[in-house]
């Protein structure tokens, strides 16, 4: 059976959500293989945490975006549904429990997000190469993405996850830089987060580049094209643009709905400027159709041999 179901969790009041944010989604058994799979490892999932609306298709094709390091965020990010908290210990085990999820699922991408653990000494970078090596071990050719927060831009801790050697690097700016005090932590800072992805691009040249961006908070259309610039200057490769929605009535409004023309016009303009792969449209979320987006890649780069 199927069914449509409108994801915005809450609208604001006398406005009506546009068509193209509704739409059809999948449940069965695959999707319940998922959620037992994912259950056991004790493994969070961003798609849970963060409310993501397409967990239910993502999990129909045995696809899950684990988020390590817990379910409490130090900080408090006004677009995000991640619980903000005192976080607990990090677990030892972790990464081999969610290297066997991985394993289970049989995943051949796989996204690794975070938590911010701004409590940690490295802010949990030792751990989070250590999820990538216990992958790597159990799955070797599994592609693996990686998407942490900014570790404040200190070069040994992206220089630590980098010697972990993830295939992707991917690091979400967000918003456009006028935006960012009001849409993200106060830890956060625009050009932070592009020197973090200017880093990763020098430190690991080897792997690509990503990075994350909502639209709908009230942004112009200059400000984004200069910071589709910024990040082209950042040297990132990989670019994802997705409809803001407000997963509670506690966070950040949506001041636009963007159409779905907008969204094909933004994926020109960003390939125009040199980005490799590009994913935009209402639902895009950086992890979504990862493996898709970096087989667009892929697929060039065999084309040319």
């Amino acid at each position: 059976m199927r069914m449509e179901l409108t994801v915005l969790p809450s609208k604001p009041a006398g406005r009506r959500l546009p068509p193209w944010l509704k739409r059809t989604l999948g449940s069965g058994n695959v999707l319940l293989r998922t959620r037992e799979i994912v259950a056991r490892s004790g493994v969070a999932t961003v798609c849970e945490e963060a409310r993501c609306p397409n967990l239910n298709e993502c999990w129909s094709h045995r696809h899950a975006t684990f988020m390590i390091m817990g379910d409490r965020c130090t900080r408090k990010c006004g677009f995000c549904a991640v619980a903000t908290a005192k976080p607990l210990p990090l677990e030892p085990d972790e990464p081999e429990r969610l290297a066997t999820a991985v394993a289970e699922l049989g995943l051949k991408h796989v996204v690794i997000t975070a938590v911010a653990r701004d409590d940690l000494g490295d802010e949990g970078a030792g751990h989070f190469a250590a999820c990538v090596d216990a992958i790597r071990r159990k799955t070797p050719s599994t592609v693996v993405e990686v998407l942490p927060a900014d570790f404040h831009a200190r070069e040994e801790c992206v220089a630590t996850l980098c010697d972990a050697k993830p295939d992707i690097y991917n690091h979400n700016l967000e918003t456009v830089e006028r935006l960012t005090p009001t849409v993200r932590s106060r830890h956060a800072q625009y050009r932070q987060s592009l020197e973090v992805l200017a880093a990763a691009k020098r430190l690991l040249p080897t792997a690509y580049t990503k990075s994350g961006l909502m639209i709908g908070l009230g942004e112009t259309r200059e400000e984004f094209s200069q910071t589709l610039r910024d990040l082209r200057a950042a040297k990132v490769d990989i670019l994802t643009v997705g409809q803001y929605l407000r997963p509670t009535p506690e966070h950040l409004p949506v001041i636009r709905y963007y159409e779905p023309r907008e969204f094909d016009e933004i994926a020109a303009e960003a390939r125009e400027l040199g980005f490799l792969s590009v994913a935009s449209g209402p639902f895009v979320r950086s992890s979504y159709n990862a493996a898709n987006v970096y087989g667009e890649i892929e697929n060039r780069r065999r084309s040319n041999w």
